[in-house]
């Protein structure tokens, strides 16, 4: 697929489309009768279409809050209602289902969709015609109906503010309804401007741009957005998380870094052994690995945001990943060399780049035991820590105030003062 091209054709290849899940929804409805026993009930086949309404605030101006209420929400639904059977009037045959919450887009981009998927199997539980086929959820006392439809505050400060709309049309309509959607959208998806004054209102905030759009438009819109800022790379892997989870896909970062996804996990390769394989003179090469750590983390803090797990190719040593930092377990300490120290290797801006756990071996030469890599400020007490223990290390951290490599090249520790 082309970098930031709209997929198609997907529908039967994914478990997630960006369009059209194919997995089918089987809406219950249930007719009871006065007479004791079980309910008649009627099946009917429907496929979820996922869209949202984007808002994009002045700069500098968030909304106030990040969800709406009960009667809140189901306001605002039927306004979008009116709103989408104007741009597509096939929307008339399928069921709208509205959260009334203000995402982030990494909220949404994760595998398995899972904020979509929650609203689509909260809307099944509620009986068709009772709400004029519009479903709306909001908070009740603070809290949305299930954890998932839960904005975080982390990402509160964004840009733009996504909220998140399935319509369940039954599969005879979903195909042309599915279309009709990516083609009106995008060239005429502007919200209402009652729409979009009822949100300025009851949100107090101004809008410069309330609009709707497809799941592949949030797609392809963050993949422009990351190749902007050189991290086209990162959106190769995420793309295939998000549709075509069962696949693997190896890519390079900008610096050179090896990166793969796999069985839901991206694999990254260990810094140190990045920087084993490079040239240059000793200034560049500690140049070259702080870049590459500093990548690393870049990585790490999306990956985490759209909730891909992170780990470290293995490339011969015992990895770990824990909360905030990665390991790499070289050798055990050995009784017959100076007890272990730890060593805070150091870049102007970076703060502590790596960790290494080091013994003197002999005049001249150092015992790498083991290197970590803090991949955000608190995650670097609880590395000394898993460190100091599993080496006994006899003192406390040394900070080198510079990246140390040996003779050849490699991520190592200052022979003067492991002793």
């Amino acid at each position: 697929m082309p970098p930031c091209e709209s997929p198609s054709g997907l529908q039967d290849a994914v478990p997630f489309s960006p369009v059209v899940r194919s997995v089918k929804i089987a809406l219950i409805e249930c007719a009871f009768f006065k007479s004791p026993g079980w309910p008649i009930v009627e099946a009917q086949t429907l496929l979820a279409l996922p869209v949202l309404l984007a808002l994009e605030p002045v700069a500098g101006e968030p909304p106030a809050r990040m969800t709406l209420g009960r009667d809140e929400a189901a306001e605002l639904a039927q306004l979008v209602a009116t709103d989408l059977l104007g741009l597509v009037p096939q929307v008339a045959a399928a069921r709208l289902v509205l959260a009334g919450a203000l995402f982030d887009p990494v909220e949404l981009l994760r595998p398995g969709f899972p904020v979509w998927s929650t609203l689509d199997e909260l809307a099944l539980r509620v009986p068709r015609g009772t709400l004029e086929n519009v479903v709306a959820f909001g908070s009740h006392e603070g809290h949305m109906p299930a954890l998932p439809l839960e904005p975080s505050a982390v990402y509160a400060e964004g840009p733009m503010r996504l909220l998140p709309i399935s319509l369940l049309a039954p599969t005879a309509l979903a195909d042309e309804l599915s279309t009709q959607l990516e083609i009106q959208l995008v060239g005429r998806g502007e919200a209402g401007m009652q729409t979009a004054d009822w949100l300025m209102r009851t949100l107090g905030v101004r809008l410069e741009h309330v609009r709707y759009f497809s799941r592949n438009d949030l797609l392809a819109l963050t993949c422009v957005q990351y190749e902007h800022v050189n991290l086209a790379p990162l959106w190769a892997l995420l793309e295939t998380a998000l549709l075509t989870p069962e696949r693997e896909e190896s890519t390079l970062s900008a610096r050179g870094l090896a990166l793969r996804y796999a069985d839901g996990v991206v694999l990254a390769q260990s810094p140190a052994h990045w920087q084993a394989g490079q040239g240059g003179d000793p200034a560049q090469r500690a140049h070259d690995f702080a870049g590459i750590v500093f990548e690393l983390r870049q990585y790490a803090a999306l990956l985490d945001a759209h909730r891909i797990p992170l780990r470290m190719q293995p490339s011969g040593t015992t990895t770990e990943a824990m909360d905030g930092y990665l390991l790499e377990t070289h050798a055990a300490a050995a009784a017959e060399f100076g007890l272990p120290r730890l060593f805070a290797h150091e870049a102007p801006g970076l703060g502590v780049v790596a960790v290494t756990a080091a013994q003197a071996a002999g005049p001249g030469r150092v015992r790498v035991l083991a290197h970590g890599y803090p991949l955000r400020p608190q995650a670097l007490g609880p590395l000394l820590q898993r460190l100091a223990e599993r080496h006994g290390v006899a003192d406390g951290l040394q900070a080198l105030g510079r990246i140390v490599l040996d003779a050849d090249g490699a991520l190592s520790a200052p022979v003067a003062t492991a002793h």
